[in-house]
């Protein structure tokens, strides 16, 4: 093989029905990795067949709604010194891949985990706000613990992460939204609550690709959580949800809360005064609407979701003074809304 340093390499991929994208994925990074372990979920396409062509390593796994697990399942097989995560809608181009061989050379051994970057991320509705950003994509498999300082010793517990320059593209096909929201209701349903860090990706993911049938499904859910969070960022987020759910149910009670819990922090988000915005303009109040579009697009900042500070407010201004005539600023705004879709 080549690209072989001191350390050995293990990739480990979960996948289902990924005929169409696993090649992409493999060929530029087969030769750096010494054993390659592919894990399907259920293809009921030629996925596992492509995934023979790299590796003898392919096992199946019965999917319970829980990628952690199946993660975890593809890890347990790996004997490398380094677990390399990939999914298969990821591309490395020769460049990056040219990186990672020379990163694999130059490996330090006190290094538990390397970050890379992800790109390309606003191109296919993900839940994420940022189009490049460092995630940890390699990891030390059986981690050295050490102790440190020559008095008052302690064991250093904290992980050695190493931000490499490595970019990685996400060519992400089909949304997984509806796929992802069952799963937030399972676990809901059957624990009645979630980490913090899904209560986030849950709010992000609602305002990025959720309809108006998934908000009203979370409801309960949020609404109980903005009366019991702890976290400022997380009774704002619940709070947004509540409004946009408070606007499509016509509830201006409802709406009159979440809004207050919303404006009494001094981080008030784009995403609660658009919703107010809209439901202003839903009620034919064209020059209240404007004033919280205002506020969205310039006075405030996104908390799940760019857009509310951007191209939606814009359009919500452009269209709130046509049905006002005021050409000028119609036009002015229009004009805002499609700069920011560039």
């Amino acid at each position: 093989m080549e690209g072989k340093g001191s350390f050995t390499f293990s990739l480990c991929m979960i996948v289902k029905n990924e005929e169409d994208n696993l090649k992409r994925c493999l060929d530029p990074i087969k030769d750096l990795m010494d054993e390659i372990i592919i894990v399907d979920t259920g293809s009921s396409d030629r996925t596992k067949e492509i995934a023979r062509e790299y590796t003898d390593k392919v096992y199946d796994y019965e999917w319970e709604d829980d990628f952690s697990a199946a993660r975890n399942y593809a890890f347990s097989f790996a004997t490398g010194d380094y677990i390399y995560s990939a999914d298969a809608d990821e591309v490395i181009d020769r460049e990056n891949a040219e990186k990672l061989r020379v990163l694999k050379e130059a490996m330090l051994p006190e290094i538990d985990i390397v970050q890379m970057y992800y790109t390309n991320q606003l191109s296919g509705n993900t839940t994420y706000n940022f189009d490049k950003e460092l995630r940890p994509k390699l990891y030390k498999r059986l981690r050295t613990l050490q102790w440190e300082d020559p008095i008052h010793e302690k064991v250093r517990l904290d992980p050695i992460v190493y931000d490499s320059d490595i970019e990685i593209k996400h060519c992400a096909g089909e949304g997984h939204s509806s796929r992802d929201f069952s799963i937030f209701k399972k676990i809901i349903r059957n624990k009645g609550d979630m980490s913090e860090r899904l209560v986030r990706m849950y709010a992000r993911e609602l305002f990025i690709s959720g309809t108006d049938e998934d908000f009203l499904e979370a409801l309960d859910f949020f609404r109980k959580k903005m009366d019991t969070d702890v976290s400022e960022e997380l009774v704002l987020m619940d709070a947004c949800v509540v409004i946009k759910c408070a606007r499509l149910k016509d509830d201006p009670s409802l709406m009159l809360l979440a809004a207050s819990r919303a404006m009494a922090s001094n981080h008030t988000p784009s995403e609660a005064v658009f919703e107010l915005g809209e439901y202003y303009r839903g009620k034919r109040n064209y020059s209240e609407a404007c004033m919280w579009y205002y506020n969205a697009a310039f006075e405030t900042e996104p908390l799940l979701n760019i857009l509310y500070h951007d191209s939606y407010p814009f359009l919500g201004l452009h269209i709130s003074y046509v049905i006002m005539g005021d050409r000028e600023n119609a036009a002015r705004f229009a004009a805002m809304a499609r700069e920011r879709e560039r």
